[in-house]
């Protein structure tokens, strides 16, 4: 790779492969994200909450959503709140684990 309009990730001289699953998970965390920062404009904390709570809902039980992408939203999300948000978050995430 000379530049970044070069770079494939399916290229034989990447040292580090990209597979179609590393992709859709990219992928599918990246349109959780969106889903929830449309939503987050303008609400108060209870309403992100359950904006959050029922777009996880609805993506578990269409299939859309898998724990994996649970996981990463939390740890993306987790560095940026303080230990009691964190740990709200953590109940959430793992009961949304058990739909």
């Amino acid at each position: 790779m000379n530049d970044f309009k070069s770079y494939n990730p399916n290229s034989e001289d990447n040292s580090k492969k990209t597979t179609q699953n590393d992709v859709r998970d990219v992928n599918s965390t990246v349109e959780l994200a969106k889903v929830l920062s449309k939503a987050m404009n303008g609400k108060t904390e209870g309403q992100l909450l359950q904006t959050i709570i029922a777009e996880a809902e609805r993506g578990k039980r269409e299939g859309s959503l898998t724990n994996a992408d649970l996981d990463n939203f939390y740890n993306a999300l987790s560095p940026m709140v303080d230990g009691i948000k964190r740990r709200k978050l953590k109940e959430v995430i793992t009961r949304l684990k058990n739909i």
